[in-house]
């Protein structure tokens, strides 16, 4: 009789939790669907007239490289080709072992500048700065190797312009990229940190100047997975905090910042992996410290597009990374839970339930759910209702925020782009995201095992 109720409380354990889970993530669609709704010109592609054209405040663009140089030219294309008055382009080489540094001297004509640092953010030392003879805007910043935060510190310390914008060696803009992202600091001056929406361009086509004409599906398994990851997390399970000011996650990928309060709480910190939600969460408290009105914004739309691992190692070792950074960001803000308004009472919370021990409870549920139908504790209904809420309502959410993102934005030209998505949705839902669970345990194992990760 005892192992009969623990057996029932159990079931309803994991029961309810699914159904928590599943109901957070289509409330947030439905709060991002309604947000795309409400605004005008997110298509991608669509004209955007700005009121504010011709007032835009001036933008660094940080972007740490270690060991680019067969890619370091192609990552600047979209950088020098967009449709903004005011950019400064900051390299930051960081100790690379490789060319990049002298692949950069040929091509852009680098000579010594003699600067001194607005900032004193803590950073390896940098051995030289350079200035381009023929990019007026193009600065480049040679280091000795300490880390992509440490490389993005250094490179605030000789931004000139009091909004940064860091991204990835990988990162691909849309041609309005920077503009439609400093607008949201146009329209609210408190907003702190603003991200976007960005997408796996592997399989589309780019045009001369490195900017994706005709977006397209890979024909790799793992990148096809991605996309329908990328459309749930980025398009709406990031959107759907905006409205409440609950965003916590502004990616490495892309994500412009208001220098002065990056500065004020000190940069980012480099004993962590997950050094972009850190920061995202630390501006958060420490504006609600400082009891000083602030925006997280989000940009509605592609802002841009990134190369998303082909191999299923590779993929692996990135998840494993991704969860190792969550825990340690869990654990370093665990002060903010239940304080500082949506953040600390509703976004925190579901980061810490529904993202960090999600793996662990997931792949305990399903443990369970075969050990004891196998020793006949529980009755096949009760294994249906828990692969209903764990994979029948996963596989509907994942569908239902491609379908979404296609009525609203129109990402993928063709159909049958979105059909594909459609199926490689279930199979996401069916064996991939089991083994995205184990891997996300590993992640876990080994941030309590402090095992570091170097960038590579």
């Amino acid at each position: 009789m005892a192992w009969s109720l623990v057996v029932d409380i159990v079931q309803w354990f994991f029961l309810a939790y699914f159904a928590g889970l599943q109901l957070t993530y289509f409330t947030l669609n439905l709060v991002a669907f309604v947000d795309l709704l409400g605004r005008r010109r997110v298509r991608r592609g669509e004209a955007r007239p700005s009121v504010y054209r011709g007032y835009e405040p001036s933008v660094s663009i940080i972007m740490p490289a270690y060991n680019e140089q067969a890619m370091i030219l192609e990552a600047l294309k979209t950088m020098l080709h967009q449709d903004y008055p005011a950019l400064q382009i900051v390299i930051v080489n960081d100790g690379s072992k490789d060319a990049t540094l002298d692949v950069l001297m040929e091509a852009f004509d680098l000579v010594p500048l003699e600067i001194e640092p607005r900032s004193r953010l803590e950073a390896k030392p940098v051995r030289r700065v350079y200035r381009s003879r023929t990019q007026a805007d193009l600065v480049v910043i040679d280091k000795e190797n300490g880390g992509k935060a440490d490389a993005l510190n250094a490179g605030i310390n000789f931004a000139r312009h009091d909004l940064v914008c860091m991204i990835d060696a990988d990162t691909v803009f849309e041609p309005d990229c920077i503009r439609r992202t400093v607008e949201l600091y146009m329209e609210r001056p408190d907003t702190i940190a603003a991200g976007g929406t960005i997408m796996p361009m592997n399989g589309s086509v780019r045009d001369e100047r490195g900017f994706v004409v005709r977006p397209g599906l890979a024909r790799n398994f793992w990148a096809r997975i991605q996309t329908v990851e990328y459309v749930r997390a980025f398009l709406f399970g990031r959107l759907g905090w905006v409205p409440a000011n609950a965003l916590l996650v502004i990616s490495g990928a892309f994500g412009l910042f208001d220098r002065r309060a990056v500065v004020a709480v000190g940069g980012y910190r480099r004993d962590t992996v997950g050094e972009d939600m850190e920061l995202t969460v630390r501006l958060h408290r420490w504006a609600r410290e400082q009891g000083r009105p602030y925006r997280v914004a989000f940009v509605p739309g592609i802002t841009c597009w990134t190369e998303v691992p082909e191999k299923g190692f590779v993929l692996q070792q990135q998840r494993i990374r991704w969860h190792q950074g969550l825990s340690e960001c869990v654990a370093i803000h665990r002060g903010l839970l239940f304080r500082h308004g949506a953040a600390g009472w509703l976004a925190m919370p579901a980061q810490v339930v529904f993202e960090w021990l999600s793996p662990v409870v997931e792949v305990s549920g399903y443990l369970f759910a075969a050990v004891a139908l196998a020793l006949g504790l529980i009755g096949h209904e009760a294994v249906i209702a828990f692969l209903v809420l764990s994979v029948g309502l996963g596989i509907l959410l994942s569908v239902s925020s491609l379908l979404l993102q296609e009525l609203v934005l129109k990402a993928f030209p063709r159909f049958r782009d979105v059909a594909v998505l459609c199926g490689y949705a279930v199979l996401e839902n069916v064996g991939y995201r089991q083994a995205h669970a184990a891997w996300r345990i590993i992640g876990l194992f080994r941030w309590l095992g402090r095992r570091g990760y170097s960038w590579h």
